[in-house]
């Protein structure tokens, strides 16, 4: 009975060792979303509002997260929801805000270095080709889908995976693992390679630099907002293999090792100049 006891539970505390509530938080993600996008299947595509097609199934994809990760959180690791980083404070706007600025230059960064070295073409902006209704209505719904994206795998990468890991590891190897997984997790994106899935490893640890920093996912979520949203709205470059309503019209035909190619810049080695300059701003 001790050596079964020691195998599942924790030395320190009554509760399951970090290993086996991740395992049963991800099975338990799995089964909720399973149940929730089984409705789906029945609802026929809106042509009119891709959009909405859009954001629906990342609605489902953010309730599946929140509830998996609060019950885990609650009575497997035995600690309140909040207590992962989601403290109201008005700091919280604070770290919003200014992890949302930051992103700005990192993606302008890349822009003005694929421009320069000839790999970038601008056409237009999104108003020279579509009316004022169709650019406001793909920039709102974009820009909710981000907050949506940036809220669910903030929550659980930077949330739960990465402080469970540490809980039961250190942080090197919680920061590590978490943003692997983290990489790994975006294989199914389309375009997605093994180089891809290193640059959103990468992309991870920086995110997890803005958690480190403050010990709150605020400012992680704010980065991955600002980051996604200018990335795919602001300078239209592909965001993760997605293509996404541009404001800005370009056509991008540099090598792909460095501009990533149909996948976007994650992919490439143009992220690595950008990725230093946004963990300075963050420091």
């Amino acid at each position: 009975m001790n050596i079964i006891k020691r195998i599942f539970f924790s030395p320190d505390e009554p509760r399951l060792r970090a290993g086996w509530r991740l395992l049963l938080q991800s099975v338990l993600l799995l089964v909720l979303t399973m149940l929730l996008t089984l409705p789906l299947v029945w609802i026929p595509p809106l042509p009119q509002l891709p959009e909405a097609d859009i954001l629906l199934w990342q609605t489902v994809s953010l309730v599946s997260v929140t509830l998996s990760v609060y019950i885990a959180r609650r009575w497997l690791d035995k600690r309140s929801f909040a207590s992962l980083g989601l403290r109201i404070s008005p700091r919280m706007w604070k770290d919003i805000l200014v992890g949302f600025l930051i992103t700005f230059p990192m993606m302008g960064l890349i822009y003005l270095l694929e421009w320069a070295l000839g790999w970038l073409h601008f056409e237009g902006f999104a108003w020279q080709f579509d009316s004022w209704g169709v650019v406001l209505r793909g920039t709102l719904a974009f820009f909710v889908l981000f907050v949506l994206v940036a809220w669910g795998e903030e929550l659980l990468s930077r949330g739960y995976h990465l402080q469970t890991l540490e809980s039961g590891l250190n942080t090197f190897w919680a920061v590590l693992l978490s943003s692997a997984v983290f990489g790994v997790a975006h294989l199914g994106n389309p375009n997605a390679t093994w180089v891809s899935a290193l640059g959103i490893l990468l992309a991870g640890l920086f995110l997890s630099w803005g958690y480190l920093t403050t010990r709150q996912l605020w400012l992680p979520m704010g980065l991955h907002l600002g980051w996604n949203f200018f990335e795919g709205v602001g300078f239209g470059f592909p965001v993760s293999g997605l293509d996404i309503y541009p404001l800005t019209r370009i056509t991008v035909s540099g090598p792909e090792l460095w501009t990533g190619g149909a996948f976007g810049p994650e992919a490439g080695l143009i992220v690595i100049p950008a990725l230093i300059l946004g963990s300075g701003l963050i420091w």
